[in-house]
């Protein structure tokens, strides 16, 4: 099973979609075809406020990953936060995660970006040992915050 990654372009809006949507529906995440829509074209449109991954071939993905981009005193300049990881559960437990994760960490690296984050729910123990394997750690003394506008 090839992890290879493709920058996702408009022309990807489609089957993105048909992902982002399963993803949702597996992890009961309340979203709308306008919402998600209006999140992913700007990324698709080349903002530099992050960037969507297809996982696989790109005109048939198994999953897709988004990363989006921040800046960080303390970390040192850029760093970024996995906002959605999805593979398809048909390939699950093949190491494409892991291979996703790996490839994105050194293309991120190679451009100078200090640190990756991500969440997970503590329940969530496949994510969990995924996460571990790829040595993201939980940061001593800090918890994520979050404030709806």
């Amino acid at each position: 099973m090839s992890a290879a990654l493709h920058l996702a372009k408009p022309a990807d809006l489609d089957r993105l979609m048909l992902l982002v949507q399963a993803f949702h529906l597996e992890e009961g995440i309340q979203s709308t075809e306008f919402h998600i829509k209006k999140a992913l074209e700007p990324l698709l449109e080349g903002s530099p406020h992050g960037a969507v991954y297809l996982i696989g071939p790109s005109r048939s993905p198994i999953g897709y990953i988004v990363v989006t981009f921040g800046w960080s005193i303390e970390l040192g300049g850029l760093d970024g936060f996995i906002d959605e990881i999805y593979i398809r559960s048909g390939v699950r437990g093949r190491g494409v995660g892991t291979e996703v994760i790996s490839a994105l960490v050194a293309m991120l690296k190679s451009v100078g970006m200090m640190a990756l984050h991500l969440e997970v729910e503590p329940q969530n123990e496949r994510a969990l040992r995924l996460y571990k394997r790829c040595h993201f750690k939980l940061r001593d003394g800090y918890h994520l915050m979050s404030r709806m506008l």
